[in-house]
C-alpha cells in the first residue's frame, strides 16, 4: 500500500510519499496550496508517480492532544482533495513535526532560507513515517 501524506498550510502544501511496501516515508516536493487543492498538473503529476492508495493528512494539535485551531480548515481541504482523487483520507497527529523537521534540516547545515521550501515535505515525511510504524505496529497485535 502507497501513502501520499499531505502537510496542509494556508500557502504551501508539503508533500511525502511511502514505499511500495508501506515502510519506508520519503519526501516528496512542496506545492502551493492553490495547486494542490485546484488539482494542477504538478500535483497530478505526484499522483501519478506514486499511485496512492490513500491520503495521509497531518492535523494541527494542541499539546494537550486536542484539535488546535487551524484542524477544522486542514480537514476540510483534506477531504476536499482526498474527494477530487478518489482516495481515504486519514488524519495522524501533526504535533512538533515542523519543528523536528527544521532540527534535521539544521543539523545538515541548511540556513533558514535554504530551509524555506524544505520544511513542509521533511514534517510530512516525519508524520508519515510514525503513522506507517503505527499501522505495522497494530497489525503485529
Amino acid at each position: 500500500m502507497v501513502a501520499l501524506a499531505l502537510d496542509i498550510g494556508e500557502t504551501r502544501i508539503g508533500i511525502a510519499a511511502s514505499d511500495g511496501s508501506g515502510r519506508l516515508a520519503m519526501p516528496v516536493k512542496v506545492l502551493p496550496a492553490a495547486e494542490v487543492v485546484g488539482m494542477s498538473r504538478s500535483f497530478r503529476y505526484v499522483l501519478e508517480d506514486h499511485e496512492p492508495d490513500v491520503l495521509v493528512c497531518g492535523l494541527p494539535k494542541t499539546l494537550a492532544g486536542e484539535d488546535g485551531p487551524q484542524a477544522e480548515r486542514v480537514r476540510a481541504v483534506a477531504h476536499e482533495v482526498a474527494g477530487k482523487c478518489g482516495l481515504p483520507v486519514e488524519f495522524v497527529d501533526e504535533r512538533l513535526s515542523s519543528q523536528e523537521a527544521k532540527r534535521i534540516l539544521r543539523e545538515q547545515g541548511l540556513s533558514e532560507r535554504q530551509m524555506r521550501g524544505r520544511v513542509d515535505m521533511v514534517a510530512a515525511s516525519l508524520f508519515l513515517q510514525a503513522w506507517l510504524d503505527a499501522r505495522r505496529e497494530s497489525k503485529k497485535a
